[in-house]
């Protein structure tokens, strides 16, 4: 499971307070997968989905808006990445999630946590860097 580490801060406190969130949203996810006691999960990964999107969005903005007052020179490929992370998000088949709720969530979490932390150590380290 994915847990925050001092190695995720880049030095800017609003992302960095930002990323953490994102962590604990992964851990809201692995609450509802190790949750033997709920039979139908649904509406909780829904709830979460909807969280992550919505937190993802503000997120990117913020982050996006913190790299151009800056003038980031990579700024277009970090905004691509943001954008696609959104969609996969927003393309999920919600007949699928309910068809196997615990290997729609474990891909779900899969999915958080590969990229959130990929995407924190390789591409936004370099803002500050």
């Amino acid at each position: 499971m994915l847990k925050w580490k001092d190695e995720y801060l880049i030095g800017v406190p609003e992302i960095d307070k930002q990323h953490e969130e994102l962590f604990n949203i992964a851990g809201k996810a692995y609450a509802v997968l190790k949750d033997d006691f709920s039979v139908d999960k649904y509406d909780k990964i829904v709830a979460i989905l909807e969280e992550l999107k919505e937190y993802a969005v503000y997120h990117f903005r913020s982050e996006e808006e913190y790299m151009a007052s800056i003038h980031y020179k990579k700024f277009f490929s970090q905004k691509l990445e943001h954008d696609e992370f959104i969609k996969k998000v927003n393309n999920v088949d919600l007949r699928k999630v309910d068809e196997d709720q615990d290997k729609y969530l474990l891909d779900v979490l899969n999915f958080i946590v590969e990229w959130t932390s990929d995407h924190i150590l390789k591409k936004d380290k370099g803002i500050t860097s």
